[in-house]
């Protein structure tokens, strides 16, 4: 079978777990994610992984395989989510690519090589001193400097990401974007079919990101996260997760819950806007906006009549 992909896309809240499993239930087929923080064991509520019971009905692949904590590169995704792939592609079945990381999505599609170049302790130390010395806008703007297209799409804040970037640049004296561009297949490994899925008014995805957090916090969010605290497993990667690091004020008793909620929306509105942002750089991808009220099944039948008409 051809190499093939049915990917669906959008920005956090905007519906994409649901029209994934349905599309991968109608075609027998399987879930892989997408998503950097569905990966770690134990974050469930606060990353909306789907539950047991709902991969009961649809398998997923690449939910609770590391431990929070654990470092999880995009070399390490694109390579086990390949494996997968090509896996469910030799059963006769095309993969549904679903989650909220659109880099992770993107390199599996192209199946880059990510030739990151040698590490160097020396150049990630110094920065590091640097960030604990002048603060992360300091590093940042040194990224600027020699990086300015990473500059703008990594925030200062994520400090590892900068810092890596800045010791690509060091010891292969080239940009983590051209180094990525140079190990970049000629063509993309994946034909994908790319389904977006997002409310056609701003402010409709505001109140479903609102109703969300709400939901997340009656669910059982603030003893997930301070089991995680408690445990000292929020560490690395997975202390930078949206749903988590916000509560932490809280759960130290250096501030209130309204206030950490409020910041939790915040974040996530402004985490919903850098993915349509990413996604807005992406002609192929076919977007179903939809009204308040619309009905799942509407959504659903829009789906399945786009992938008939690729021929899917």
């Amino acid at each position: 079978m051809e190499n093939q992909l049915i990917c669906i896309c959008g920005p956090t809240a905007s519906g994409k777990s649901a029209l994934a499993a349905a599309l991968a239930k109608a075609r027998q087929t399987e879930i892989i994610s997408a998503d950097s923080m569905q990966l770690y064991r134990g974050m469930d509520i606060g990353t909306a992984k789907p539950t047991k019971a709902e991969r009961m009905e649809v398998p997923h692949h690449l939910l609770d395989i590391r431990e929070p904590g654990e470092p999880f590169s995009v070399a390490q995704f694109v390579a086990l989510a390949d494996a997968c792939a090509q896996s469910l592609l030799a059963q006769g079945k095309i993969p549904v690519v679903a989650g909220g990381t659109g880099l992770y999505m993107d390199a599996l599609i192209e199946c880059n090589t990510f030739s990151g170049g040698d590490t160097d302790p020396a150049i990630r130390e110094h920065y590091q001193q640097m960030a604990a010395s002048q603060g992360n806008e300091a590093v940042h703007d040194a990224l600027r400097a020699v990086d300015p297209e990473s500059a703008e799409r990594l925030h200062p804040n994520n400090l590892k990401r900068v810092i890596r970037a800045l010791e690509v640049f060091h010891t292969t004296g080239m940009t983590i974007g051209v180094l990525n561009a140079r190990s970049r297949r000629a063509e993309p490994k994946y034909r994908a079919y790319k389904l977006g899925l997002c409310p056609a008014s701003r402010s409709v995805l505001y109140e479903r990101i609102e109703r969300r957090v709400e939901q997340m916090l009656c669910g059982g969010l603030l003893d997930e996260a301070a089991a995680l605290l408690s445990t000292g497993k929020l560490t690395g990667t997975a202390a930078q997760a949206i749903g988590y690091k916000e509560l932490i004020p809280f759960l130290e008793g250096r501030d209130s819950l309204e206030n950490c909620t409020a910041l939790l929306k915040q974040h996530t509105r402004n985490y919903a806007k850098r993915q349509l942002t990413w996604l807005a750089r992406d002609p192929g991808i076919h977007w179903l906006r939809y009204e308040e009220g619309t009905e799942f099944a509407a959504l659903l039948h829009d789906s399945t009549a786009f992938l008939h008409a690729c021929g899917v």
